[in-house]
């Protein structure tokens, strides 16, 4: 019931921008522009806002553009041969191939065929409803924008709920590993490695949430403030995905080193420790909004710090995993790559001690 009614608050404004806005326009529709029944204004305003996360903008442009392409070729067909099984099909691939051909994107192509489909059904035969449907649609995508600009989600809120479970997950995955090294435990690491490849839907969610965020404050005013803050998520997002993807081999190889006859020592799990909190770290600091100093101290005294000269071959590469996630969250943090990689402790040689001096 909790997980539900999280999913509820996340979703509650997105259902609230749709609700009201898709009342608004068939209001407008019907008192300022004298239409009867304006179907594809509040669908427009649906698919506009949706009740989840999208590129609103480019929608409201896909969506006026398909609905006139699919209204005039439908218009213009079912006049000339009428309705029926055979002319539907004609009317939706010719105006899916013609978007198609104008290389639309997704939206484009299917509002293009659905409209069509419309017109040659459910409204055909209505005298200059081809611009009536395009004056429609147009209002819907108009009063999608300007739901968005005046009863926004919170860009900020958004970003940092998606971010917030990234590092999550990446904490997650490196403190399950770090247990299966100190307990020998097979068990544990692949209980880390399942986590670990959970974890891509995680940073696709950010990615999304993200870029619905930056359309949110370029929109509106309401936000335009945030923009610096959302900018450090920005700055972090691709470093956090290569962070996530390292620890997921950093947790394949940690079952399969369990499985030798030298497992890793427990100083790896140290390590791993050491980064799962200065994850955690970062993403305190990034809700806070400033600038995430601290973990970028926490992860310069970890990536100092001396290393055994010789661990094994799977001891190693785990090593080089930690390393690996050490410089992508330092960038996270807004370090650049030659600092964050000058901050790592040189490898020593293994066999620098038995080399002849002199």
């Amino acid at each position: 019931m909790r997980e539900r009614l999280a999913a509820f608050g996340l979703m509650g404004p997105a259902i609230a921008q749709s609700a009201v806005g898709a009342g608004l326009a068939w209001t407008a529709a019907v008192h300022l522009l004298g239409h009867p029944r304006p179907f594809f204004a509040p669908i427009s305003v649906l698919i506009c806002l949706g009740v989840g996360l999208g590129q609103r903008l480019r929608r409201v442009i896909e969506l006026v553009v398909g609905v006139s392409l699919g209204v005039g070729v439908g218009d213009l067909l079912v006049a000339w041969i009428g309705t029926g099984p055979w002319q539907i099909a004609l009317v939706v691939a010719l105006a899916m191939g013609v978007a198609v051909l104008l290389n639309g994107g997704p939206l484009f192509v299917a509002q293009s065929g659905s409209s069509a489909v419309l017109v040659a059904t459910l409204l055909p035969g209505a005298g200059g409803g081809g611009l009536d449907r395009m004056l429609d649609a147009l209002t819907g995508g108009l009063i999608a924008v300007a739901a968005v600009a005046l009863l926004p989600i919170s860009p900020f809120t958004l970003a940092a709920r998606h971010a917030s479970a990234v590092l999550d997950a990446l904490s997650t995955v490196l403190e399950r590993a770090a247990d299966a090294i100190e307990r020998h435990d097979a068990d544990l690491a692949a209980e880390a490695l399942a986590e670990g490849r959970r974890t891509q839907s995680a940073i696709e969610d950010f990615q999304q949430a993200l870029s619905t965020s930056r359309e949110i404050a370029l929109i509106s005013p309401l936000h335009w403030h945030r923009r610096a803050r959302l900018a450090r998520y920005q700055k972090a997002a691709v470093p956090m995905d290569h962070a996530l993807r390292n620890a997921r081999v950093l947790a394949r190889r940690t079952l399969v080193s369990l499985g030798e006859a030298s497992p890793p020592p427990a100083s790896l799990a140290a390590s791993m420790r050491e980064v799962s909190e200065a994850a955690l770290l970062l993403q305190l600091e990034l809700a806070a909004g400033r600038d995430p100093a601290l973990a970028r101290q926490a992860l310069t005294a970890t990536a100092g710090r001396q290393r055994p000269e010789r661990l094994g071959f799977s001891a190693d590469v785990i090593l080089a995993q930690v390393r690996s996630i050490v410089v992508d969250l330092m960038l996270a943090t807004g370090s650049d790559s030659e600092t964050a990689g000058a901050a790592l402790a040189p490898v020593e040689d293994p066999g620098h001690e038995n080399r002849p001096q002199g």
